[in-house]
């Protein structure tokens, strides 16, 4: 015999209602995955810019007055100060020059590894691609021609009400 329909078995409405609020909680949850991972990223990348900024800030004002400072210092350094004359102030210049390129150079190395370190949210994609692959792959049931599914509904409630009788 067939089964009575005793309204256990969820409805048509109930089923999009469910379907539909855990397709929303995916949703969130896959939103709030992607916060989490992009949030360190970002972290990284402001780091990363700030180094970058620090290290073109060095280069631009430091460079007029610590270039002078270091050159003066490094001709008394050589002997410059008790009349011997040193080193040529150009070779102390120079020197100096270096010197700032350097500290630069290693601030910008800094600003690069730190850019380097920040990735894409590989989880998040990687769960919206899962879910996406899911979704194609899902299909509805073939239901007869003829009949509609509130028909075949019907149709069995009615069954197990003759058969009550």
């Amino acid at each position: 015999m067939s089964d009575p329909f005793d309204g256990t078995e969820r409805s048509l409405g109930q089923l999009v209602a469910s379907a539909t609020a855990e397709m929303s909680a995916l949703v969130h949850d896959e939103i709030a995955l992607a916060k989490a991972e992009l949030r360190q990223d970002v972290k990284r990348g402001a780091i990363g810019g700030a180094a970058g900024i620090a290290a073109a800030v060095v280069l631009l004002f430091s460079l007029p007055l610590l270039s002078f400072a270091l050159a003066y210092a490094i001709n008394t350094w050589t002997g410059g100060h008790n009349g011997n004359g040193g080193w040529n102030m150009v070779w102390c210049f120079l020197l100096s020059f270096t010197f700032n390129v350097i500290v630069a150079g290693l601030l910008g190395a800094i600003a690069v590894s730190k850019f380097k370190k920040v990735k894409p949210p590989e989880k998040s994609i990687a769960s919206a691609k899962q879910t996406a692959a899911i979704m194609q792959n899902v299909k509805p049931h073939p239901r007869p021609e003829g009949i509609s599914a509130a028909d075949a509904t019907m149709a069995k409630a009615q069954t197990v009400a003759r058969s009550s009788v």
